[in-house]
C-alpha cells in the first residue's frame, strides 16, 4: 500500500469520531471523548496506536482532513497529527473548496458540521434535502437544489436535554435512552423514555413539515444521521435515510474536492 488512505477527523462537542477511508470504502473508524485538557502528544499517541493496531501503517497515509466546531482543541490536535503522523491536515473551514453555497448573513459563523453534511447529502442523496444531525445539538438544515445551505434550525439534543432534567430535579433518575413499549408510561422509567423518544419524534416531524411547507419546495430527501437518529427514524415515515457515517463521507469528499487540480 502506497500513500492511498484517508484520515477524517470529526471534532464534535462530546465526541472525536475518526474514519479510515481506502478510496470510497470506510474501512475503519473509531472515537474518543472530547476533552479540552489533552495535549498534543496524547492526541498524537491515540490516533496512532488506534492506526497500528487497526493493521495500518502511518506511512501508508497520504492525507488527514478535520472538521470541527471545538475550537479550543485545535491547537493541540493538529500539532498532534504534524508531530505523529507527519502530515499537514486539511482544516474544514473558510476559503476551502466544498462545492456548497452559504446562505447565512454571516458564513462564517456556521458550523464546520452543517457545512460537511451539506456536502455529503448533496453528493450522496441529491438536493432539495434536509439533514438531521442528532450530536450533542440536534439540527436540521435545509440544501436547495442548486447546493445553497439556505437555513437552519437547532435544538437542544437528546443527551443533553435528558442530563438536564437528570441534573435540574431530585428524584428522577438517570435511565437508558430508548423506546419503551407504550407511550402510556406507568413507572417512571418507562413515563421518562416515552416523554424522550416521542418527544423527539414529534418535534422532528413537525420541524420536518414546517421547514418544507415555509420552504415551498417538493420532493424533499430527509437525511438523519448522529448517534441517537437511528432510534428516531426508525419510528417515523418523515426520514428517508438515515446514515451514521454521514460527516465522515462528507469530510472525503472535500477533501477530494481539494485535492482535485
Amino acid at each position: 500500500m502506497n500513500k492511498q488512505l484517508l484520515l477524517a477527523i470529526d471534532i464534535g462537542n462530546t465526541n472525536i469520531t475518526c474514519g479510515v477511508f481506502e478510496g470510497e470504502n470506510l474501512v475503519a473508524n473509531f472515537r474518543m471523548t472530547t476533552q479540552m485538557a489533552r495535549t498534543s502528544d496524547e492526541y498524537g499517541v491515540f490516533i496512532r496506536e488506534f492506526i497500528l493496531s487497526s493493521g495500518f501503517k502511518i506511512k501508508d497515509f497520504a492525507d488527514v482532513i478535520v472538521g470541527s466546531v471545538v475550537p479550543n482543541v485545535m491547537y493541540s490536535f493538529v500539532n498532534g497529527i504534524k508531530k505523529y503522523m507527519n502530515l499537514e491536515p486539511i482544516i474544514v473551514g473558510p476559503g476551502i473548496k466544498t462545492g456548497i453555497k452559504i446562505g447565512a448573513e454571516n458564513p462564517k459563523e456556521v458550523g464546520a458540521d452543517l457545512i460537511v453534511d451539506a456536502v455529503a447529502v448533496k453528493e450522496l442523496y441529491g438536493v432539495p434535502a434536509i439533514v438531521i444531525d442528532y450530536g450533542t445539538a440536534t439540527t436540521f438544515e435545509l440544501v436547495l437544489a442548486d447546493g445553497t445551505l439556505d437555513a437552519v434550525v437547532i435544538c437542544p439534543g437528546i443527551r443533553l436535554s435528558t442530563n438536564a432534567l437528570f441534573s435540574g430535579t431530585a428524584k428522577i433518575p438517570e435511565i437508558e435512552i430508548k423506546k419503551p413499549k407504550s407511550i402510556l408510561g406507568k413507572e417512571t422509567t418507562a413515563c421518562l423514555q416515552a416523554g424522550i423518544v416521542y418527544g423527539t419524534i414529534g418535534q422532528t416531524e413537525y420541524i420536518i413539515k414546517k421547514m418544507i411547507e415555509e420552504s415551498g419546495l417538493e420532493n424533499v430527501k430527509v437525511v438523519a444521521t448522529g448517534g441517537l437518529g437511528k432510534l428516531i427514524a426508525n419510528e417515523t415515515n418523515e426520514i428517508d435515510v438515515y446514515d451514521s457515517m454521514l460527516t465522515l463521507k462528507g469530510l472525503r469528499l472535500i477533501r477530494n474536492r481539494c485535492r482535485t487540480k
